[in-house]
C-alpha cells in the first residue's frame, strides 16, 4: 500500500483539500493508498478552514479532517511526501533530511514535460557545482550565471496558490489547481503499481 502525506503551512486549507480529494480518487479507482496531511506550522487537532470543508463536502467527501503538526512519525510513515510549495518542501527537508528522497512539491512530482524535467535535472547539477565552487572560493563564471538564469526561466512555478482568508471562489480556484495535479498523480501512481 502506498502512503502519501500532503504538507502545507497550517494544514487547514490546501493539504486537507488534497488529502480529501485524493482519498476519494484512490477509493474510486481501487488504488491501494493511504492518504494523510499535515502542516509545518500547524496545531494538532484544529479545524480545517470552513471553505475547504465546504468544498470537500460539495465533492462528496464525508470523513472529518483535523489539522496535524508534522512529526517524525508521519514522515517515517509516508512513502511519498508532497508539499504545496517549494518553501514547504525546504522546511520539511531541513527538519527531516533523512527523508529527502521522498519529498517533492505536488506539481514537481507530477511534472510530465520532458524539457522541463531535463532543465530541472540540469539546474540541480549546476546548483551543486556552483555551491562546491563557492565553498572552495572559486569564481562563478558569467556563462554559469547565464545558464542558471536560462534554466530558471524554463522551470515553472511549482507553488499551489494559498487561499487562506479568501472567498469560497478563491478556495475553488485552489481546489481546481490541486485537482489538475491530482489527476496526474493518479495516472503516475497507476503506472508505478
Amino acid at each position: 500500500m502506498l502512503r502519501i502525506l500532503f504538507v502545507c503551512t497550517g494544514n487547514t486549507c490546501r493539504s486537507p483539500l488534497a488529502e480529501g480529494l485524493l482519498r476519494m480518487r484512490v477509493h474510486q479507482e481501487g488504488i491501494a493508498a493511504e492518504v494523510r496531511s499535515a502542516g509545518v506550522s500547524a496545531v494538532t487537532g484544529g479545524s480545517i478552514s470552513r471553505n475547504s470543508a465546504s468544498l470537500l463536502e460539495e465533492a462528496g467527501f464525508k470523513e472529518p479532517i483535523s489539522s496535524l503538526a508534522i512529526q517524525g512519525s508521519e514522515v517515517k510513515w509516508a512513502d511519498l511526501i508532497l508539499t504545496m510549495t517549494v518553501g514547504h518542501k525546504r522546511s520539511v527537508i531541513q527538519r527531516y533530511p533523512e527523508a529527502i528522497e521522498k519529498i517533492f512539491t505536488l506539481k514537481e512530482y507530477v511534472e510530465d514535460n520532458l524539457q522541463i524535467l531535463q532543465a530541472t535535472e540540469e539546474r540541480e547539477q549546476l546548483v551543486t557545482e556552483l555551491q562546491l565552487k563557492q565553498a572552495l572560493t572559486q569564481p562563478i563564471t558569467a556563462e554559469e550565471r547565464s545558464r542558471m538564469f536560462k534554466l530558471e526561466q524554463m522551470i515553472p512555478d511549482y507553488d499551489i496558490s494559498d487561499p487562506f482568508g479568501g472567498s469560497i471562489e478563491v478556495y475553488r480556484q485552489t481546489a481546481e489547481e490541486i485537482s489538475v495535479s491530482l489527476d496526474k498523480l493518479v495516472r503516475k501512481i497507476r503506472k508505478l503499481l
